[in-house]
């Protein structure tokens, strides 16, 4: 993979999980069950982790949620899910981490909105106390700057001074310049309440691409906390994915970012898991980690009026997503693997040299056969309804020969 530099910060260790530049970018999500659901929420919370979501956020937003936090990490542990609880505040964290204790220990990290308490205001007292809770059990901080509930006394007085300049700042210059402030100066205040540089971690989110990169981009060469980057409300589906795509990769290209969630608006009742696929996707896209084989595939033409590349590209990808939980397991490297499942002549021997193994089915009015790559080189051709079973096989011998116990790199063992 090419070597992105990345920003160098400190290190923060949330439960098991260490964010910073010494380590690789971390995918995390949040439930959108009731925390108050034990049952439901550690499901939720299992399918994300499963998923490959390496922290997970949850609601904690009154006293059912509070006292239901303890009941979800022992049942998670309970079930061998050791990914890092992270409880999400707003307006009465302090009241709920000095009433249920037990909550304050069992969580792997705070997240606390700047805005959504008091500081900024002629007491921080609320601010301070979530602090100290976190001094106390020694868990640390992220403090979550967003724009749509941006700390109002700072962003006031920072307008009323920028109308006194003879030429005044455009009013969105000033709100990204507000974000940054707000986190540098909550960041400073929650250091001098005695929680540790090393315990802090930053964000300033926004729901506009632009808005984003200049925001972190100014936030990243003014301090050496670790980032929280994402679009705070990305949206649904492509919209959803391209936003933050177009907004996070440039960050990360920069060596900006230490942490990352998607931020997606999933269909009711949709498979909250997708935004895990898409982070972990935009990070292996960018090369900078891998976490499953990858599948390229044609889109498809003129010379492709049969769907059959589709349908064994889609099944090639399914099987793949089932596989990996094992392979994981089995075989170290495998998300490393490359795989090429092309329609036509014309660029299909071609991309499937390129891959580690690769398809070039037959495209419309070609001869009925498709040629197998392995490694750059025509290994067989397959004919016939059984096509899609032989390709597996092939690809089960692959991955058990190059990333198995004593696997010979180059030697495909014979199919079974």
């Amino acid at each position: 993979m090419p070597d992105i530099q990345r920003r160098k910060t400190g290190t923060v260790k949330i439960g098991q999980v260490r964010v910073g530049w010494e380590v690789p970018v971390v995918v995390q999500s949040m439930t959108n069950t009731d925390t108050a659901d034990v049952a439901g929420t550690i499901e939720q919370v299992a399918a994300l982790a499963l998923a490959g979501s390496e922290i997970v956020r949850v609601t904690v937003n009154n006293e059912d949620a509070a006292a239901a936090v303890p009941h979800i990490v022992e049942g998670l542990d309970k079930r061998g899910i050791r990914v890092p609880i992270v409880g999400d505040f707003h307006y009465n964290g302090h009241l709920l981490l000095k009433k249920f204790p037990a909550a304050a220990k069992a969580l792997a990290k705070y997240r606390i909105n700047p805005g959504n308490v008091s500081i900024g205001r002629k007491d921080d007292d609320n601010f301070r106390t979530m602090v100290e809770c976190a001094v106390e059990n020694q868990k640390p901080v992220r403090i979550g700057v967003n724009w749509g509930s941006l700390d109002q006394a700072l962003l006031t007085r920072m307008m009323d001074e920028n109308s006194r300049l003879a030429d005044p700042l455009p009013a969105r210059d000033v709100m990204m310049e507000a974000m940054v402030v707000s986190a540098l100066e909550s960041a400073r205040a929650a250091e001098h309440y005695g929680l540790g540089h090393d315990m802090i971690i930053l964000s300033a989110k926004v729901s506009g691409v632009r808005d984003l990169i200049d925001v972190y981009t100014n936030l990243a060469a003014r301090c050496d906390y670790p980032l929280h980057l994402g679009l705070t409300e990305a949206g649904m589906g492509s919209k959803g994915l391209i936003a933050s795509t177009a907004g996070l990769a440039p960050l990360l290209l920069a060596g900006i970012g230490d942490t990352i969630r998607v931020s997606l608006t999933p269909k009711p009742g949709g498979d909250r898991t997708e935004e895990v696929l898409a982070a972990q996707q935009i990070l292996q896209s960018l090369s900078i980690r891998s976490f499953m084989p990858q599948v390229t595939s044609c889109p498809g033409c003129g010379r492709t009026t049969s769907t059959y590349f589709q349908e064994l590209a889609e099944q090639i990808q399914s099987y793949l997503r089932t596989s990996m939980p094992e392979w994981r397991r089995k075989y170290p490297g495998v998300e490393e693997l490359k795989l090429a499942v092309m329609g036509c002549v014309v660029n299909g021997p071609g991309e499937s040299k390129h891959a580690n193994l690769g398809i070039s089915l037959p495209g419309t009015f070609e001869e009925p056969k498709a040629p197998v790559y392995v490694d750059g080189k025509l290994y067989t051709t397959l004919r016939g309804d059984t096509i899609v079973a032989e390709f597996k096989q092939i690809l089960d011998n692959y991955v058990e020969s190059h990333y198995g116990q004593g696997a010979k790199s180059g030697e495909l063992l014979e199919a079974r």
